[in-house]
């Protein structure tokens, strides 16, 4: 099967899947989807910088960004029609329309440059976004190819650190939603920032229930 057809019938899954849902998916997975505010604080842009989401489903993490740093522009892709029109709605809701765009495009294979007409971005992040995409991998290579400055991500960790009922209990709940967390997320982020020769940091979030990686950008203090 081809890369577009790959990408069409993707495109067709998540509609399916999220048709109804996005209309209560902000609601529901707060409770379980980790860390993603962490990762927004720490994107930093900086004054009159831009960034973007790969995945940016409902618009959730973009509104919430758009309004920790009002000095910056927002761009968001995803591969979802369904879940873009959610987005928009309630980016024009929160009056965020003029901060932020957002385009339909596959997050392994677009075209920065005829979607929102630059090439580059200061930051760019991933939120649970990989552990639903195939191919993920060239996820991680687009990511790192548009960002003048870091790459964020955070996904669904191992749950090394949790008991074994609650990692096959929550395995379950996520295949009903086609969510695999990858083992190797971390792994291959790391050999893709070296092969780049970018720094890279990686931080296990409760007990390993989620991961959080950064390529790039000056360490913490």
């Amino acid at each position: 099967m081809s890369a577009p057809d790959v990408s069409t019938n993707h495109s067709g899954l998540m509609d399916r899947v999220y048709r109804h849902q996005r209309h209560i998916y902000d609601l529901t997975r707060k409770y379980y989807l980790l860390g993603r505010d962490r990762m927004i604080a720490e994107l930093s842009p900086p004054v009159g910088g831009t960034v973007l989401e790969l995945g940016c489903g409902t618009g959730r993490n973009l509104i919430l960004a758009a309004r920790r740093f009002p000095n910056a522009h927002f761009y968001g892709l995803d591969i979802s029609a369904e879940m873009l029109a959610t987005a928009r709605a309630s980016i024009a809701r929160a009056g965020l329309s003029d901060r932020i765009s957002l385009a339909q495009a596959d997050a392994t294979a677009f075209d920065a440059a005829a979607l929102f007409g630059r090439s580059g971005f200061d930051r760019v992040f991933v939120s649970y976004a990989l552990s639903m995409i195939p191919g993920w991998e060239r996820s991680v290579s687009a990511a790192l190819s548009v960002a003048d400055g870091s790459v964020h991500i955070v996904d669904f960790g191992q749950q090394e650190g949790l008991p074994g009922w609650f990692r096959n209990l929550l395995r379950g709940w996520l295949g009903k939603f086609h969510v695999s967390p990858r083992e190797s997320l971390a792994t291959e982020i790391a050999r893709q920032a070296q092969a780049t020769g970018k720094s890279f940091r990686f931080s296990s979030l409760y007990r390993g229930y989620a991961w959080l990686v950064v390529v790039g950008g000056p360490k913490p203090i």
